[in-house]
């Protein structure tokens, strides 16, 4: 049977929701299907317009969690849900930790198996998912079996942001359950990182540095050509496990997935890990001294060189540019 009733999980971010969880919300809502979306905190129900405006049209607010982690009272909420109004043919998550924590808690609850790492769904008489493997070179594809909804966790930058002229989406009341032990952990203090230029995930222009570099040092040349691109600063696995540069900064499998219009990798040989996270990049740029190293496989611009020299001489052409 079609698709027919799709809940997203969608998360609440400075007043908005995250950009993946609109992706999630256009996606669904190209199923023809219904489409509710779940959302928590004090100021969840000031999200049904822009829920709306992506194809939701009932908007289930956990509420003001006080300080607790969103895992165990939301994972409450949807099973709660479930019970009352019924259950949708699957249930969408975000990838990202608190996505997860999610993900993971209401497959608890539900007796029912998650599918992770997914980039492609389709709707082939129920929900097929589709996951990369080997370093996105094969693709696998896997659908539920069995009653109750699927669980569906879906890494960012798979399918593209497009608004409607949706009206707000209807706002219902979904308090969580019982939350057992684990709904006593709460938020003692947070911090944001510091930074300066788009984030990484949304930046349009991403130079990343890896361990052709090097040394630490050199990753100011990386940030400074991407603060004079307008761009974002990113890095390989190899130099974050390094402890050059923080997490924040990976591009890869087990990092952030980007999908600039220009991404340089400078000084990047080309680990399947890391082009998974970013070979989806309108226009890619490799610097690189070894000229069979895997990354100018899938470079549309390739310069065999020492990125010791070149960046330097790209970093003065950008400031000669004004």
């Amino acid at each position: 049977m079609p698709l027919s009733n799709l809940w997203v999980v969608v998360e609440p971010s400075n007043g908005a929701l995250t950009t993946t969880s609109l992706e999630l919300l256009s996606h669904a809502r190209n199923f023809g299907a219904t489409v509710a979306a779940i959302t928590w905190g004090a100021d969840g129900a000031s999200l049904a317009s822009e829920a709306g405006e992506f194809g939701a049209t009932t908007l289930y607010n956990v509420g003001d969690l006080h300080g607790a982690l969103p895992g165990a009272p939301v994972a409450s909420a949807i099973e709660a849900l479930i019970g009352g109004v019924g259950a949708p043919d699957a249930i969408l998550v975000p990838n990202s930790y608190d996505g997860r924590d999610v993900a993971g808690r209401l497959s608890a609850r539900l007796d029912r198996p998650v599918l992770t790492n997914v980039t492609g769904l389709v709707d082939e008489g129920g929900l097929v998912t589709e996951h990369p493997i080997f370093g996105g070179s094969q693709t696998v594809r896997a659908r539920f079996t069995g009653e109750g909804p699927g669980i569906v966790v879906v890494r960012a930058k798979s399918f593209v942001v497009e608004a409607t002229e949706g009206l707000a989406a209807s706002v219902v009341d979904a308090p969580p359950g019982d939350t057992g032990t684990s709904g006593g952990a709460t938020i003692v203090t947070s911090h944001v990182e510091e930074r300066t230029g788009p984030k990484l995930e949304e930046a349009a222009v991403v130079v990343s540095g890896g361990r052709g570099l090097g040394e630490a040092d050199k990753y100011a040349l990386i940030e400074e050509a991407a603060k004079l691109l307008g761009g974002a600063a990113g890095a390989s696995r190899a130099i974050v496990d390094a402890g050059w540069v923080p997490y924040s900064h990976q591009v890869g499998q087990t990092g952030k997935t980007v999908k600039p219009t220009v991404y340089i990798a400078c000084g990047i040989s080309g680990a399947t890990q890391h082009m998974v996270g970013m070979k989806g990049s309108k226009n890619i740029v490799a610097i690189n001294k070894d000229a069979d190293a895997p990354i100018f496989q899938i470079a549309d611009f390739g310069i065999v060189g020492d990125v010791h020299k070149v960046l330097p001489a790209l970093i003065e052409a950008l400031k000669s540019r004004g």
